[in-house]
């Protein structure tokens, strides 16, 4: 009998919504999602709450500080590949600016109901889930893998 557990990435996304819009920020030389967009997002470092990481990554990633009290879970999803993706939203200070100019290359606010087409697919799948009330999902392996840009913003079941 195999007794080695189960691991997984734990990654963490700021949902930052203002006048029906939504802040998004598109991916660039990361070697994953590359010119798709997605939200202000990382990893769970070692030894962080989960809070901690989305206010240190927006911080760093934005320059947003999200507000600790006002932060909530928006969204739980399991992707199979390996990672637990906690979605959050919150209040916050500070103006949005590219501060990884290496890893991103455009910073925006786009409409709630008019997300971009090129668009990270399991991110945009948790969006929808959000807009549609749900807590809980799940993806099954390869997910983000498997959408080509012709079918990005469709669901695969």
């Amino acid at each position: 009998m195999n007794k080695e557990r189960h691991t997984l990435k734990i990654a963490v996304y700021a949902v930052l919504i203002k006048n029906d819009q939504i802040l998004l920020t598109r991916r660039s030389n990361t070697g994953w999602q590359d010119g798709n967009y997605s939200l202000p997002a990382g990893h769970l470092e070692i030894g962080e709450t989960l809070k901690e990481a989305v206010i240190r990554e927006t911080l760093e990633e934005i320059g947003v500080k999200l507000i600790d009290d006002t932060i909530q879970l928006a969204h739980t999803m399991h992707r199979q590949d390996l990672y637990i993706d906690f979605f959050f939203t919150g209040q916050w200070s500070g103006e949005s600016e590219n501060l990884e100019p290496e890893k991103c290359d455009d910073v925006r606010w786009f409409p709630l109901d008019a997300f971009p087409e090129n668009m990270v697919p399991s991110v945009r799948f948790g969006l929808e889930k959000i807009q549609q009330n749900n807590a809980f999902s799940e993806l099954q392996l390869g997910y983000d893998e498997k959408l080509s840009p012709s079918l990005a913003g469709k669901t695969i079941v």
